[in-house]
């Protein structure tokens, strides 16, 4: 719902669900994390394939793509050393 002045939703307004999607990149586990923020999900999907291709060879990086729908998060997938899973 849009919020009114004071954060409360006015009548008559609709909820609407809010989904953004993140190309995430490690180059190590539990390292800085580099995160790219998108409203769309083919370009998301479009910077994971990049990194991939550009640091997928990397024996310790990890790659994701996530989808967050109301503050939820969801992997779609992710890149390792072993290959891609999701």
């Amino acid at each position: 719902m849009a919020a009114a002045a004071g954060g409360e939703a006015t009548e008559g307004e609709e909820h609407r669900i809010a989904t953004k999607y993140f190309a995430t990149l490690q180059f190590e586990a539990n390292g800085p994390t580099v995160e790219g923020e998108w409203t769309d999900g083919t370009t998301a999907w479009r910077t994971y394939r990049d990194w991939v291709g550009l640091y997928g060879s990397n024996p310790s990086v990890v790659i994701r793509l996530i989808e967050e729908t109301d503050g939820r998060r969801q992997v779609l997938k992710t890149w390792t050393e072993q290959g891609e899973a999701g």
